[in-house]
């Protein structure tokens, strides 16, 4: 505890108030004062009267005697080093005296500030000493000056010196006795207030009281204080609160601290303190700042609530959760759903209600007791939390109605709509799970029912109502099942998960099948193909890969989709390595972020080379800036292995994430492509061809080929190839080709020269 800044005399004295000494840090000053003011006249001596260095004699003698001070306090003897400096000093200037000009020496006028010093540091009896002693030996030097004794030339009113000087001493002496006395009253005075005042302190009838003087210095705890945290009145005394580990938390004492400055007191100030033994308690502390013959305290009351802070937690534990699950009750559910509400508004994204229902828990629970009926309730719960984000809600109404709020969806509807069905998916699937409640293992299902809210303002019940009449539609559809409360979104989710479906299927029966675009110089030269995923579907034709690589992407998908890919690829370049016509074509192939950051893709890869007998060096993978937004080291060392072994790297759609340059240069690249969208509308959009310049440039610069994608005109290729652009796929020399359509243009007069289309 930091009362505001107090004198350090009065703080060192307060250790020891039956003695009376000075402080150190006043000591170490005086004697680097002395030290300093000695040198210096010295040195002006022997630089000013060169003709006179016995002058310097004086200075010289008190220089040594504050050296020697200084060494007996760094050994920690202050009481010689404070007896040597005064008595020292004293007796360098009585030699001086006698040598260089008896009672008429100014060296006199130091005298009274050296009684005043003794007085100071050692006792006003040491004061009246000096000055007795010194008033005698000024009478011995003036019958050694009138004997002619001294060396001194004579000149002067010699009694005159002698009585201005020993009245000097005789003043000096008394003043400093005076104000030695009246410090030693202060200072009792000072001790009789605070006798009364811990007097009054330890009769406090507060739950447990505290006092600090300067610095933080505790200087008193009453019994209670020792009853309720531990510590007793003779292990604190002297002490501060951090020097024993009171405060939990130094950013709750600051705070504490700052309120105390700032307005003199801090009322009802809540924090937690650690008791003597270890344990934490709830304390709140009503501080002020009293002063005590002007030096100011802290007197603060320090009451344990932490009883009361438990009952508090207890009793909002039981007002906004439920007492069998631990999860929010409805009341809590309400609050949270009115302040999504506003969180959709103004971030302008919707979030998702899921409302479950468990199929048939009645039955169970009227068959086997409502004691296992709550074991499963538990569990339910549990498991609902273990399915969603750490930022969703998940929430019991009552019985077996189970409420799961997802907040900071996407913005577009069909989007979030996606999002909450995959999350209603997984709940399903963890639910459908057996439960083991002893000596049962029995099997539940949910009912659940979705809708958004977010997209504008309305009551909160509005959402609680939609999400559960979609409960009922998904129980009137036969249970264990999901519905939306919208029938066009449900159509819509009942579409995607056909073409889930069917998308699996057409996995397992090899259906997918890769098209082929050219990648050509700009001599015309055709050097190599993107291979592209297409699906031919019985009933929906060829289905856009935009409509089904999301999809794939969304439910892992993606990564047997592109293990597949990347097979056929390679059985295409071992194919093509045996016809001359074709043997020099590179074929790139797209790889996913999430097909890329597994562990074992490398070894997927030199696998699949091995497994076809194609050449690494035909092949290349083409990568996305969104791969290098995370584990960027890990991303470098899994390329550089496969460079090691031949296989080339692109990095595709360039410009379009975000990308660090620092992280681009150590990536093993040998190609950068632009992406379609800065090349369609280039010829109209300053900007995107300032940004499809920039990306030439630095691929110049970092020796990189740079490809630009989707040019569909003769215009665009030849801004581009001016630019400086070495490569070019789009509409403009070929759509994407199936396999038999390829190699037919591959046997055309010309190639591997390909003349733009018209």
């Amino acid at each position: 505890m930091t009362p505001p800044a107090q004198d350090s005399a009065l703080n060192e004295l307060a250790h020891s108030p039956a003695s009376w000494q000075p402080t150190l840090t006043f000591l170490r000053y005086a004697i680097v004062t002395i030290l300093t003011g000695a040198t210096l006249y010295g040195a002006i001596i022997l630089i000013f009267l060169p003709d006179q260095p016995t002058r310097a004699i004086g200075p010289g003698l008190i220089a040594m005697v504050a050296l020697l001070s200084a060494y007996l306090l760094r050994q920690g003897r202050s009481h010689e080093a404070i007896l040597l400096l005064a008595g020292g000093i004293w007796l360098a200037m009585m030699v001086a005296s006698v040598v260089f000009g008896g009672v008429r020496s100014t060296i006199y006028y130091a005298y009274p500030l050296v009684i005043f010093v003794l007085g100071w540091m050692v006792s006003s009896r040491a004061a009246i000493v000096a000055a007795v002693l010194t008033s005698v030996l000024t009478i011995v030097l003036v019958i050694a000056d009138a004997a002619d004794w001294l060396f001194a030339e004579p000149g002067g009113p010699l009694a005159l010196y002698a009585f201005v000087q020993i009245v000097v001493y005789i003043l000096t002496a008394a003043m400093v006795t005076y104000l030695v006395r009246a410090y030693r009253r202060q200072l009792e005075e000072l001790r009789q207030t605070e006798l009364k005042f811990r007097t009054a302190f330890a009769s406090s009838p507060v739950a447990a009281s505290i006092a600090t003087l300067a610095e933080g210095r505790l200087i008193d705890v009453n019994d209670n204080f020792e009853r309720d945290f531990g510590w007793s009145k003779r292990e604190l005394l002297s002490r501060t609160a951090m020097d024993v580990g009171l405060w939990l938390e130094a950013r709750h004492r600051t705070e504490w601290a700052e309120t105390l400055i700032r307005h003199g007191r801090a009322l009802n100030y809540e924090t937690v303190w650690r008791h003597r033994n270890g344990n934490l308690r709830n304390v709140s502390l009503s501080s002020e700042i009293i002063q005590l013959n002007g030096v100011s305290c802290i007197l603060a009351y320090a009451t344990d609530v932490t009883e009361r802070k438990a009952a508090e937690q207890q009793i909002h534990r039981l007002a906004f959760y439920d007492p069998l699950t631990g999860l929010p009750n409805r009341r809590l559910l309400m609050d949270r759903l009115g302040h999504a509400m506003v969180a959709c508004i103004r971030h302008r994204h919707l979030s998702a209600l899921l409302f479950l229902d468990l199929d048939n828990f009645k039955a169970l629970n009227d068959t086997h007791g409502h004691d296992k009926g709550d074991l499963l309730l538990q569990q339910v719960g549990a498991r609902l939390v273990s399915c969603v984000r750490e930022d969703d809600t998940v929430s019991r109404l009552g019985g077996d109605e189970f409420v799961v709020m997802l907040e900071g969806l996407s913005g577009n509807t069909e989007d979030a709509a996606a999002q909450a069905e995959t999350v209603a998916r997984k709940i399903m699937a963890a639910l459908n799970q057996s439960y083991d409640i002893q000596p049962l293992r029995v099997h539940s299902s949910p009912s659940v029912g979705i809708t958004l809210f977010g997209a504008e303002h309305e009551n909160p019940e509005e959402p609680i109502k939609r999400a559960d009449l979609a409960m009922y539609q998904a129980k009137g559809a036969g249970r264990n099942t999901s519905r939306f409360f919208d029938p066009r979104m449900q159509a819509m989710m009942h579409e995607r998960s056909e073409l889930e479906r069917d998308l699996r299927l057409a996995l397992q029966r090899r259906e997918l099948v890769l098209y082929y675009q050219l990648q050509v110089q700009r001599s015309g030269r055709v050097t190599g193909v993107e291979a592209l995923l297409r699906w031919p579907h019985a009933q929906r034709g060829l289905v856009p890969p935009g409509t089904f690589i999301p999809l794939a992407e969304e439910t892992g998908l993606i990564v047997p989709l592109g293990v597949e890919v990347l097979e056929q690829a390679c059985r295409q370049l071992a194919l093509w390595s045996q016809r001359p016509e074709m043997a020099h074509l590179t074929v790139s192939v797209n790889v996913s972020p999430r097909q890329f950051q597994r562990e074992e893709f490398v070894a997927e890869v030199l696998a699949v080379l091995q497994r076809t007998g194609a050449s690494a060096q035909r092949l290349k993978l083409e990568i996305t800036e969104s791969l290098l937004i995370d584990h960027v080291d890990d991303v470098i060392t899994k390329m550089e292995v496969l460079k090691a072994q031949g296989v080339g790297f692109a990095l595709d759609d360039f410009g379009t994430g975000y990308s660090s340059l620092s992280y681009l240069k150590r990536l093993p690249l040998d190609q950068l492509k632009i992406d379609q969208g800065f090349v369609r509308d280039l010829l109209i959009d300053p900007d995107d061809a300032a940004i499809a310049r920039m990306v030439i440039v630095l691929g110049q610069s970092l020796g990189l080929e740079v490809l630009a994608e989707g040019v569909e005109t003769l215009e665009q290729q030849q801004v581009l190839q001016f630019q400086g652009c070495q490569a070019y796929q789009g509409y403009l020399y070929s759509r994407p080709l199936p396999l038999a359509q390829f190699e037919e243009l591959a046997q055309q007069p010309g190639w591997p020269f390909v003349q733009p289309a018209a």
